[in-house]
C-alpha cells in the first residue's frame, strides 16, 4: 500500500541578505532563529505581497530583496489562524519565535529565491 504525501501549503517570505545568507548556510531547509527583538516569524500567503515588501522595503533599508517560497505541511499550519495585515491579499501567519524550530522541522523541500531586486 502506497502512502499518499501530506497536502502542503504554500509560503512566501520576503528577506533581505543577512536572512538570506542564514537560510543558505541551513542548506535551504529551514528558517534562523528569531533575533530577540523579533519574537514573531512572518511568512506571507500572497506572493505579490512578498514582491511588495521585498521591493519596496528590504532593497531601501538592505540593499537588496529577495522573495523565498516554500512549502509546509497544511495539517500542522491549522495551528495558526491567517492574519490580514491589511488589504484583502495582505495575509500573514504569525508563528510565535519559540515555535520556529518546530515550524522548520514541517518545511516539505527546500526554500528557494523566486525573486530578487536591487
Amino acid at each position: 500500500m502506497t502512502t499518499q504525501p501530506r497536502p502542503t501549503t504554500t509560503l512566501w517570505r520576503p528577506t533581505g541578505p543577512v536572512e538570506l545568507a542564514l537560510v543558505r548556510d541551513l542548506a535551504w531547509r529551514a528558517w534562523p532563529p528569531r533575533l530577540p527583538e523579533q519574537p514573531i516569524f512572518y511568512p506571507v500567503l500572497d506572493e505579490d505581497y512578498a514582491v511588495k515588501i521585498a521591493r519596496d522595503w528590504n532593497v531601501k533599508h538592505d540593499g537588496a530583496g529577495y522573495v523565498t517560497r516554500f512549502e509546509v505541511d497544511s495539517v500542522f499550519l491549522r495551528r495558526y489562524p491567517v492574519q490580514r495585515a491589511g488589504g484583502r491579499t495582505i495575509l500573514e501567519l504569525w508563528v510565535p519565535a519559540e515555535e520556529l524550530a518546530e515550524f522548520n522541522a514541517h518545511i516539505v523541500g527546500g526554500i528557494e529565491v523566486v525573486h530578487e531586486f536591487r
